[in-house]
This record gives structure tokens, sequence and C-alpha cells, in this order.
């Protein structure tokens, strides 16, 4: 069985990033005394939106890349769906720091187009590993 080495790195990448995530809301929280929910604070929602994001997508991610290494997908291609994977996270998360990028406000809309680019590289890594592992298995 190989060890699955991209994999371990995508995903002490993207738990890195979560983490950085995690402390910027704690910070917003603490500064503002918010204990729960966002006190309808429009910038803390977006902190929460784009960490829990990050959560809903990378575990799932990571375990199934993980798979993909250890059975029938080369290794070339598991490094360049997690690259695109781990690029598009970190640009839906500098997105999502934004009113533009969050809410689409004209002002700022290279922000509208990291989170465009963000979905789009999450939704294309699910589908190319997905459907390489499937194709692979049978």
């Amino acid at each position: 069985m190989t060890i699955p080495i991209i994999a371990a790195a995508a995903g002490a990448i993207l738990v890195l990033l979560q983490a950085i995530l995690m402390v910027l809301v704690a910070v917003h929280r603490i500064r503002d005394r918010i204990g729960l929910g966002t006190g309808d604070d429009p910038a803390l929602e977006r902190k929460i939106r784009r960490h829990g994001n990050l959560a809903e997508n990378a575990a799932l991610f990571i375990v199934i890349l993980a798979l993909a290494e250890m059975t029938v997908v080369p290794n070339d291609v598991v490094a360049i769906i997690a690259i695109i994977f781990v690029i598009g996270r970190i640009f839906h998360a500098i997105a999502l720091s934004t009113v533009a990028g969050s809410h689409g406000a004209e002002k700022g809309r290279i922000f509208a187009a990291f989170r465009a680019i963000g979905a789009f590289s999450t939704f294309s890594s699910f589908i190319a590993l997905g459907g390489y592992l499937l194709v692979g298995i049978f």
C-alpha cells in the first residue's frame, strides 16, 4: 500500500489555513465581545462563512484524495488535483474577506472573480477526483 504523501501535504496546508481562519474568527469575537452567532456583524458573518466553507469541503476532499493516491490514480494526477483544490480554497478565503467577494459589490470585482475561481476549483477538483477514481476502480 502506498502512503498518501500528496494528500498529507495538501491536508497540512489546508489545516494551517483552517487554523488561520479560526484565529481570525476568535480574535473578532473577542474584540467585539460576540460569544455566539454573528451579533448582526457582517464582517464576522463573512469570517465564519469562509471558515465553515473550508471545513465543509476540505475534510471530504482530503479523505478521497488519500484513497485516490493509495489506489488507482497516478501521483501526477493526484498532485495536480490537490494543487488546484488548495489554490482554489485560498482564493475563496481571500474573496470572502471582502464585501465584494461575499455579496458581489461593484467595487473590488476582483474578489468576486476570486470567489468564482475558488468555487469552480473546488467543484472541478471533486468531479475530476471522483470521476478518475471511479473509472480507475471499474
